[in-house]
């Protein structure tokens, strides 16, 4: 059976030299028995996949084409495309999906390369890690929140002076190393450069800055890591206030790609937060306080806006609605959506009418007559081929339009003029690459699936229980899961990631297991993502429960992970306002939304959770699927052809004795 049927899968590729130039020579002794990577990595034993992929990419580079390669667990990919790239001496961005990756490439992996190939560089590369300007202190805005330290809570005061003292010796004001204070401290959010506060050259710090530095490197450097968020938000948007950050290079190559088509909907769509809004509202109100207090109605035209705000958001979150066509035919709510949108003009004219009077607000009123067209555009809601959601926070709402189809400007984004690779452990659905390649409006691109070297018959059993019963109750769907996982744990000793497609249900079961186990229960939300995975690796008996984050991006090697269990094959919500624009569209053309939209979104999705069982060649474990649909209906053949090749059963006791014995 086709699910994808304008495609022909692709067979893994057996290693064959694409070319036979100097510079593929080159490349390839690397990799050899008695080359340098054998000279220095202990246990080092060559890797056909891993030739493999340093071949496709000497090709990609002589032929000047685009190359869309997935490479499996253990292929070596990092090595894999990084080698190729120094060695061709030419200038090169590696943009990754997660600020873990950059700086283990940054930090880790590019120098270590360097080092061991020195003596076979065309030259030495300068090295920039660039970051999204929100990940950088600005000077600006802590000194000004040092001065009015005696407005804040003491909590908020004692943040701010750590930060203050850390400032002093930062060399590059990344937030990231910034240890004294919690990542979730509100003084942070106080203090980071953003594009609405910046003032460019005038400010006092413009010497100083450390994003304008950043910058600065980055323009010096032959090799950039940054992240995809920061490769669109300087491409796409233009949005850093320095023009662009990035130089145009010759080669860029995404890791973790299969990220991006998600990614660049929101880059190529628009959005708008309150928190903004409420940000520079009161930063207006403040500059009444302490310039203009002889400007009465600033203050209470500040202060009104502020309450329309306040009004909006109780609004929001009283109906929970994330699909703001839903709400159009809501007349209360629209009418204090628009009494909004109105204070906000009349706080616009009235700043216009005292232009002149004070730079900080002459500053402020560009930026508030941009939001405030951002959210009448979102509330008009005139856009057919945009999906209009809400993400709803703790305090604030997110409102975002999102394009139901990104391929033709990222067709425009993707020029010939660069050479474009984009890798990734899981980019194929049912042996094709073409949903990916669709999704990007890729043309002429290379095409290539490299399996990986692990021996899955002998590491590891894929499990989908027999006697699941099929229940609708979500409650006893979680006693049901709860009794499963008890079983599991136990045999296993703890050891377990429980991967979840809903918080819900993760906090159901959450609930369950630590009244029933002995072993250490951890859930998403107790800490930092990589706190959480820290106390797991020393506790080395727990069990760690996850949604979205944790199914990718994690990385725990050893006896210490023997077992994973994903509770349901991670389908897309129907309710989802993207979601549905898309399935809409696609319906109005004839095809079917979920052979073309929902189904490989899942696929991908499922291999990323059932990826973080095997990392390396001595692994062993288990993966459970507590989901018959993958037996029973007739699309779970899709995502069986896309799995890894692990042994199979439906035997749960079976699966048990496998963990007991590990």
């Amino acid at each position: 059976m086709k699910y994808l049927p304008s495609q022909t899968p692709i067979p893994p590729a057996p290693f064959v030299p694409l070319s036979h130039s100097a510079f593929a020579g080159r490349v390839d002794a690397v990799f050899d028995s008695k080359g340098p990577l054998a000279s220095n990595i202990r246990g080092y034993r060559p890797r056909a996949e891993q030739r493999q992929m340093a071949a496709e990419i000497v090709d990609c580079l002589e032929r000047k084409q685009t190359l869309v390669l997935e490479a499996g667990t253990g292929v070596g990919k990092t090595f894999g495309y990084l080698i190729p790239a120094l060695l061709s001496g030419k200038s090169v961005i590696v943009s990754t999906g997660s600020k873990n990756l950059q700086e283990q490439l940054f930090y880790k992996d590019l120098p270590a390369l360097l080092s061991m190939l020195d003596s076979k560089l065309p030259s030495s590369p300068r090295l920039a890690l660039l970051k999204g300007r929100s990940n950088y202190l600005c000077q600006l805005r802590l000194a000004r929140q040092v001065e009015s330290v005696h407005s804040r809570d003491e909590g908020v005061i004692d943040d701010l002076l750590k930060i203050n003292q850390w400032a002093g010796v930062s060399k590059d004001g990344d937030l990231d190393t910034l240890t004294s204070v919690p990542e979730s401290s509100m003084a942070i959010d106080m203090v980071r450069s953003t594009r609405e506060t910046c003032t460019g050259q005038r400010c006092e710090f413009y010497a100083e800055c450390h994003t304008r530095k950043a910058r600065l490197r980055a323009m010096e450097a032959r090799v950039i890591v940054v992240n995809h968020h920061l490769f669109f938000a300087d491409r796409v948007l233009k949005d850093t206030g320095f023009a662009e950050l990035l130089p145009q290079t010759d080669l860029v190559i995404f890791d973790e790609a299969h990220l991006l088509p998600d990614i660049a909907v929101t880059y190529f769509g628009q959005q708008c937060s309150g928190r903004t809004l409420s940000e520079m509202l009161s930063d207006i109100h403040g500059i009444y306080r302490e310039e203009l207090m002889d400007t009465a109605q600033l203050g209470q035209f500040s202060l009104r806006c502020l309450q329309a705000l306040s009004d909006w958001h109780n609004g929001l979150f009283e109906r929970g609605q994330t699909d703001w066509r839903a709400l159009l035919g809501d007349k209360e709510m629209m009418a204090v959506s628009w009494k909004l949108i109105a204070e906000l003009d009349g706080l616009a004219k009235l700043i216009q009418a005292h232009l002149g009077r004070s730079d900080e607000l002459d500053d402020c009123l560009p930026k508030l007559m941009e939001l405030t067209d951002k959210f009448r555009i979102f509330f008009e809601c005139e856009n057919p081929s945009s999906a209009y959601s809400i993400d709803l926070g703790h305090q604030y709402a997110l409102l975002r339009i999102s394009p139901i189809n990104v391929a033709r400007e990222c067709s425009a984004l993707f020029t010939i003029d660069i050479r474009w690779i984009f890798t990734s452990a899981t980019l194929q659905v049912n042996r094709s690459l073409g949903h990916f390649v669709r999704e990007l409006g890729l043309k002429d691109a290379r095409e290539v699936i490299l399996d990986s070297p692990f021996d899955y018959q002998r590491q590891a059993l894929f499990c989908v229980p027999r006697h699941l019963a099929n229940v609708a109750n979500q409650q006893q769907a979680a006693r049901q899961l709860i009794d499963l996982c008890i079983k599991v744990v136990e045999a296993a000793d703890g050891r377990t990631f429980i991967l979840f497609t809903s918080h819900r249900m993760m906090e159901l079961v959450a609930q369950g297991l630590r009244a029933r186990l002995l072993q250490p229960v951890l859930v998403q939300g107790q800490g930092g993502k990589q706190s959480l995975l820290d106390k797991f690796r020393k506790l080395g008996n727990a069990v760690l429960l996850g949604t979205g984050s944790f199914w990718e991006g994690v990385d725990v090697r050893g006896k210490l992970l023997s077992c994973v269990v994903i509770d349901k094959l991670p389908f897309v919500s129907p309710d989802d306002p993207l979601y549905k624009a898309r399935a809409d569209a696609i319906s109005r053309q004839g095809g079917d939304p979920f052979m073309q939209l929902s189904l490989p979104q899942a696929v991908i999705a499922l291999k990323q959770g059932a990826g973080r069982l095997i990392r390396d060649e001595r692994d062993k474990g288990v993966l459970i699927l507590c989901d018959n649909r993958i037996v029973h209906r007739a699309y779970g053949e899709a995502f069986i052809a896309s799995m890894p090749p692990m042994k199979r059963t439906r035997d749960l006791d079976r699966a048990i004795r496998f963990l007991s014995s590990l």
